[in-house]
Formats: structure tokens, sequence, C-alpha cells
């Protein structure tokens, strides 16, 4: 099964993406399964490398590394990511800049999107 998960919300100051990350190593994490991740409006903060939080808190940029470490793919909006002022070396080497055009193809290529 291929399933893309689009987040929306920003990394800190609601759990969205949070769950949305948590889900998608999940189901990563299982046999015949290929996940896809985009990141877009205020989630692309959340690839941000080096996130300093206090402790007890979730980094999701750690997050974003687990998920990659069991096959997932994580894209991030570029137009996003510009608006923003985040370049590319700000993101974690786990995650790339990608486009709308990325994103159409990704919606094509899954047999469910998942959205948070």
């Amino acid at each position: 099964m291929k399933t893309l998960f689009l987040l929306n919300d920003p990394a800190y100051g609601t759990e969205r993406s949070y769950n949305g990350l948590r889900l998608a190593t999940s189901l990563a994490k299982r046999e015949d399964e290929e996940v896809r991740v985009f990141l877009i409006g205020d989630a692309v903060t959340c690839a941000m490398a080096g996130q300093k939080v206090p402790d007890g808190y979730y980094h999701l940029d750690r997050m974003i590394a687990a998920a990659a470490l069991h096959g997932a793919e994580i894209g991030c909006c570029s137009t996003c990511m510009d608006a923003r002022g985040i370049a590319d070396g700000l993101l974690t080497k786990h995650a790339r800049r990608a486009s709308l055009e990325d994103l159409t193809d990704w919606t094509v290529w899954a047999d469910k999107v998942i959205t948070f």
C-alpha cells in the first residue's frame, strides 16, 4: 500500500504535525508499505534541523529522521519554504525541497492520502 501524508500545521503550537509524523513512521515500519510525507504551509518548519525544545518535548526533526530511516520520503513545499525564509541548508538531511509538481505526482502515486 502506498500512503501520502500531507501535513499543514506548524512544528509546534498544535500537535497535528506531531501526530501525523507518528502515524507515518509507524506505517513506514510495516512490511509492504510505502510512505511519503509532504510538508506544506507552516509544516515546512517541522523539517528544520537542530531544533532546540524544552527537555521532555518532542523533536520533529528527529521524528522526520526516524520516518526516513524506515523508508519514508519527506518533501517540503518550496514555495512555502521561500515564504518563510527557509533555505535548503536549514533542512534536516532527511527532507528535501519539493515542488507542487512533486506533490501532484505523489498524489497520483498514492493509494490513499491522509491529511493532518
